[in-house]
């Protein structure tokens, strides 16, 4: 019993971990907004990414290569979706919108992968539905900032594109191969998804030219490189592993609250009452909608 609990106990650990890190790359693509140009921060992020998970998945995917190519059409999907297109979203939003705004339209991704839940054939439920119909009027009343001619934030938009593109991402998971090694798959997304990344990092560098690397630019993406790539994934699976996905998720959940205080504490934004209406709606509607049927 006490092993057991031990292990719960070190699972919401790593949850929480790796919730309040992601959480802090928001507020970094809020911080590096007027310095990094969305997409070489997406790049250059992603080569960070690949330096320190080489020493531990390299080898794992060089194992598994005959099934990574059998697979590549997936995994060249699978990296589109959660590494070129996702966060370079993510950093694009970070230009005209909040980091708080950014974590509570993410903490909404349950909506969509519902959504393509259902699309799939499976049935929602009443609970489930009430649940993210709630957490959709939360958004609504985010973005549109409570007024009935709402004008958009053209980073609450490329937020909600960035959560479209996480939701997809998490769907396709589900037909990962079971054969296919966790490390082996996160090193190949890291791989295809900086070198899908590259057309586009030069067209940024010939139109926008570089960025000075400072300790106010290189920081930051060594924190997103580093920590938000690999230590979160790596928590993350971890905690997936102890405690189930559904357990780890409802910590998942708290990743406003978490990018609330951070972007409080290190860029001054402050929450307002609507603010903090927006994130009850959407926090208890996707928490109520993924609890079980009473």
């Amino acid at each position: 019993m006490k092993g057991a609990n031990g292990a719960a106990g070190l699972g919401l650990v790593l949850a929480g971990v790796a919730t309040v890190v992601w959480s802090g790359s928001f507020v970094t693509s809020r911080a590096l907004h007027d310095s990094v140009p969305p997409v070489q921060a997406a790049f250059w992020r992603w080569i960070v990414a690949l330096v320190a998970l080489a020493p531990f998945a390299a080898g794992q995917a060089w194992r598994q290569r005959r099934l990574l190519r059998r697979r590549l059409r997936f995994v060249v999907l699978a990296s589109l979706l959660g590494v070129t297109v996702y966060n370079t979203l993510v950093n694009q939003a970070g230009i005209s919108t909040s980091a708080g705004n950014m974590g509570m339209i993410m903490a909404a991704s349950p909506v969509l992968m519902a959504l393509f839940a259902r699309i799939g054939g499976e049935r929602l439920g009443a609970r489930r539905t009430t649940g993210l119909l709630i957490a959709v009027a939360g958004v609504l009343l985010l973005v549109s900032k409570g007024s009935a001619a709402p004008h958009f934030a053209p980073g609450d938009l490329w937020m909600i594109a960035a959560a479209l593109s996480f939701a997809s991402y998490s769907a396709l998971l589900r037909r990962k191969p079971a054969e296919l090694g966790g490390l082996a798959f996160l090193f190949a997304t890291f791989v295809l998804g900086a070198l899908m990344l590259l057309p586009a990092y030069g067209v940024s560098l010939a139109a926008q030219g570089g960025f000075e690397p400072t300790a106010g630019t290189v920081g930051p993406l060594l924190y997103v490189g580093v920590f938000s790539s690999a230590v979160a994934f790596f928590a993350w699976n971890k905690a997936v592993a102890l405690i189930g996905a559904t357990r780890a998720g409802v910590v998942y959940y708290l990743q406003p609250v978490c990018v609330a205080l951070l972007s409080f504490a290190v860029l001054g934004e402050a929450t307002g009452p609507m603010q903090i209406v927006c994130m009850a709606l959407i926090l208890g509607g996707v928490m109520w909608g993924a609890g079980r049927p009473k």
